[in-house]
C-alpha cells in the first residue's frame, strides 16, 4: 500500500490565522511580508503591464484575432511555402507571427539555459585567471635599454594553476525561510495523515470483529428459530472444477411455504450479511413489501352504502428482531399467493362477476354485496377504525381474510398428500384439488341468502302477532359446533355450512327450514319434504302453511261453539265451511301487503238465502280469533 504524503503550503498557524506571505528579510532581522492587494489594484497591474510589454497597440493589432487563428506552427510552414514559391513577407508581418511566450514556457526556458549560464561562468573565471597568470610572469633576462629604477619585491605568482569550484549560489533568506516553513507544515501534514491511516485501520478492524461476531449469533437464532438456513450458492463466474473451492462465502434463508409454485419459492428469499444486528442483517432481494386487504362493500335496502376494510396494521420492520422481519416477510409471500390463486379462480363462478387487474380485484358476490381484494403498500394500510357501527361488518372481512390462510392451507395439504400417495386412486374419485375462494363466496352468499330467509320469516310472525296469535321463531343459520367449524377448512369432503329455522304458532302448528351454503333451503312438513328454489315459492309455502293453520283452528272454534246445534265444520280448499239448520257459514283467509292478515265471513241464512251476509277483519286491537268468535255467536244466535 502506498502512502502519498502532501506537501501543501501552510496557510494557518497552530492558533488557525492567516499566515502572511514573506517577501524578504533585512539585515537587522525585520520580516518583510506581502502586501494585500485587491483586486483593482491586481486588474490596473496586469493591463499596465500589457501595454508595457506588448505595446500600446496590440489590441488594435489583435483586432480580427490574426494571434489566436494563426498559431506560430502553422505560420512557419506556411513562410516555408512562401519562400519556395519566391514570395517575400514584409518586416509587419514577421513581427505578428511571433507568438507571445506564457509562463510555463518562460520557466521552462529558464530551467534549460541555467545551467549553460553556470558553464559559461566558470569557463570565463577560468579564462580571466589564466589570462592573468601569463601577464604577471616576468620577462626573459637581456640588455635592456631602459634604465631600470628599484622598486619593491613582489610576490611570485604560482607556479601552477589553482582549481576553481563552480557552485550554484545560494537562495535569498527569505526563499530558504520560506522552505523551512514549507517542509516544518508538510511534515506536520504527513504525521496527522499517518495518524489517521492507523487508527481508521484500527477501527475498521474491530467493526470487523465484531460483524463477524454477531453475523453468527444471528445464524443460530435463525436457525433456533427453525428458519430454512442453507448455504449460499456459489457465486456466478466461480471454479467448480476439481480441486477448486466450493465452500459458500453467505447463508440463504428460504421462508417460502413447502407446496408453494416455484415462483413464490423462489422469491422468499432473504440472504445475510454483516451488520450491527439491526434490520439491515438481512436483505430480501425480491420482497415488495405489500400488504392483502380485504373490503366488503353492502348496500342496504334503503340505499345507504357501507364499506369497511379489514383491520391491517402496517408492520414496519425497524427496532424488531430477526425472527418478527422474517415472519413479516413471510405474512407478505403467503398474501401474494393467495391473491394470485384467488385472481385465477376469480372467473369461474357462473353466479358472481368479477373484475382483475394487477393488483385489485372485485367480486359481486352477492346481490347489494361487493367483495374486494387489494395489494397494497405497507405504507399505506392504514390501522381499523374504532367506529361501532362497523365493528360487524370489519369482524367480516377480518373472517375472510384468516380464513384465506387456512384454505391455501388445505390446498396445500391436499397437493401434498397426491404426490406422496402411492396407491392408486379409485376411478370415483375426486381429481380437483380445493379451491380457495369458492368456500368465501359460498359463506357471503350464504349469509344474504339467510338475511332474505329471515325477513320473510320476521314478516309472518309479525304479521301474525298483529292478528293476536302468539308465534315464536327461532333462526339459527349456523349449526355446527365450534370444533366442527374449525374442521371445515381442514376437511377434504369440502362441505359448506348449514342452519335450521323453526317457526312455532300459537303453540300449535310448526314450519320447519333447513338451510345450506350457499342457497339451499328445505321445508320439513308433516306431509311431505320440499325443496325451495325462489323467494316467491318461500312465501306461497309460509302463505299456505298459516292458512291451514287458519282454518283447522276456525274449525275447532265453529265445533266448539256449535256442539249443541249440531253443525258440521270442515275445510273446502282454501276455505273453512260452516253448517247447521237455517245457516252456512265460510271463512277465506287473504294477505295483504307485508303479508298482513285478512279475514272474509260470509253467511247465508233463511232470512237472505240469496244475499249472503260478508264480514271483513283486518289487523286491529281486537284479535283474529275473537273476532271470529264473535262471527260464529251472531250466527247462532239469529238461527
Amino acid at each position: 500500500m502506498d502512502t502519498k504524503l502532501s506537501l501543501e503550503r501552510p496557510y494557518k498557524n497552530d492558533e488557525g490565522l492567516p499566515i502572511p506571505v514573506l517577501q524578504d528579510i533585512t539585515q537587522q532581522g525585520d520580516l518583510v511580508y506581502e502586501s494585500k492587494v485587491t483586486q483593482s489594484q491586481a486588474l490596473s497591474e496586469n493591463l499596465r503591464r500589457l501595454f508595457s510589454e506588448r505595446g500600446t497597440d496590440f489590441f488594435e493589432r489583435n483586432k480580427d484575432g490574426f494571434l489566436e487563428k494563426h498559431v506560430l506552427t502553422s505560420q512557419k510552414s506556411q513562410d516555408e511555402e512562401n519562400s519556395d514559391s519566391g514570395s517575400e513577407t514584409s518586416d509587419d508581418d514577421d513581427q505578428l507571427t511571433v507568438k507571445p511566450m506564457t509562463t510555463e514556457e518562460l520557466f521552462k526556458m529558464k530551467t534549460e539555459v541555467l545551467p549553460s549560464l553556470y558553464i559559461a561562468l566558470g569557463e570565463m573565471q577560468h579564462a580571466s585567471l589564466l589570462l592573468s597568470t601569463i601577464l604577471s610572469t616576468s620577462p626573459a633576462a637581456g640588455p635592456s635599454q631602459i634604465p631600470i629604477h628599484p622598486t619593491e619585491p613582489q610576490e611570485a605568482p604560482p607556479s601552477t594553476l589553482a582549481t576553481t569550484t563552480v557552485s550554484k549560489p545560494p537562495q535569498i533568506v527569505s526563499v530558504q525561510a520560506f522552505n523551512a516553513q514549507l517542509a516544518i507544515g508538510g511534515k506536520d501534514e504527513a504525521l496527522r495523515k499517518a495518524a489517521g491511516l492507523f487508527k481508521n485501520a484500527t477501527e475498521r478492524m474491530e467493526k470487523g470483529r465484531i460483524r463477524n461476531e454477531r453475523y453468527w449469533v444471528d445464524a443460530l437464532k435463525i436457525r433456533r428459530a427453525n428458519w430454512s438456513l442453507v448455504p449460499a450458492p456459489l457465486p456466478f463466474g466461480s471454479a467448480i472444477g476439481r480441486g477448486a473451492d466450493k465452500t459458500a462465502k453467505d447463508f440463504v434463508i428460504s421462508y417460502g411455504l413447502e407446496e408453494s409454485p416455484a415462483n413464490f419459492r423462489r422469491n422468499a428469499i432473504a440472504h445475510m450479511t454483516y451488520g450491527d444486528g439491526s434490520a439491515g442483517n438481512l436483505v430480501f432481494p425480491h420482497r415488495l413489501s405489500t400488504r392483502l386487504r380485504v373490503s366488503l362493500t353492502k348496500i342496504d335496502a334503503d340505499g345507504t352504502r357501507t364499506l369497511v376494510h379489514s383491520s391491517g396494521d402496517a408492520q414496519v420492520d425497524d427496532g424488531k428482531s430477526l425472527d418478527e422481519i422474517l415472519k413479516s416477510a413471510k405474512r407478505e409471500i403467503i398474501e401474494q399467493e393467495i391473491f394470485a390463486v384467488v385472481a385465477q379462480e376469480a372467473g369461474t363462478f357462473p353466479t358472481a362477476s368479477s373484475r382483475v387487474s394487477e393488483r385489485l380485484i372485485v367480486i359481486e358476490a352477492a346481490q347489494g354485496t361487493e367483495l374486494k381484494f387489494e395489494l397494497l403498500d405497507a405504507d399505506f394500510v392504514s390501522a381499523s377504525s374504532s367506529d361501532e357501527t362497523k365493528a360487524l361488518h370489519q369482524a367480516k372481512c377480518d373472517l375472510i381474510y384468516h380464513y384465506l390462510f387456512a384454505l391455501l392451507l388445505r390446498k396445500h395439504s391436499y397437493q401434498k398428500s397426491q404426490r406422496h400417495r402411492l396407491a392408486p386412486q379409485p376411478r370415483n374419485a375426486p381429481q380437483s384439488s380445493p379451491t380457495v375462494l369458492r368456500p368465501i363466496i359460498d359463506l357471503i352468499q350464504y349469509e344474504v341468502f339467510c338475511e332474505r330467509i329471515k325477513s320473510q320469516l320476521d314478516a309472518v310472525t309479525t304479521s301474525l302477532s298483529a292478528a293476536g296469535i302468539k308465534s315464536i321463531l327461532r333462526f339459527k343459520p349456523v349449526g355446527e359446533a365450534g370444533k366442527e367449524l374449525i374442521t371445515i377448512p381442514i376437511d377434504e369432503s369440502d362441505r359448506g355450512i348449514g342452519g335450521e329455522s323453526l317457526l312455532r304458532i300459537d303453540n300449535r302448528h310448526t314450519v320447519r327450514l333447513t338451510m345450506l351454503s350457499p342457497s339451499s333451503l328445505t321445508a320439513h312438513l308433516p306431509q311431505a319434504r320440499i325443496a325451495i328454489s325462489s323467494i316467491p315459492q318461500l312465501e306461497e309455502l309460509l302463505a299456505d302453511e298459516a292458512e291451514r293453520f287458519f282454518l283447522e283452528r276456525i274449525c275447532e272454534l265453529g265445533r266448539e261453539l256449535c256442539d249443541s246445534s249440531g253443525g258440521i265444520w270442515f275445510v273446502d280448499l282454501n276455505r273453512c265451511v260452516g253448517r247447521w239448520e237455517g245457516c252456512v257459514l265460510n271463512f277465506r283467509i287473504v294477505y295483504g301487503e307485508n303479508f298482513s292478515i285478512k279475514c272474509s265471513a260470509s253467511r247465508l241464512s233463511r232470512k237472505n238465502p240469496k244475499q249472503p251476509v260478508i264480514d271483513t277483519y283486518e289487523a286491529s286491537a281486537l284479535p283474529i280469533f275473537s273476532w271470529i268468535r264473535g262471527v260464529i255467536s251472531t250466527a247462532l244466535a239469529e238461527q
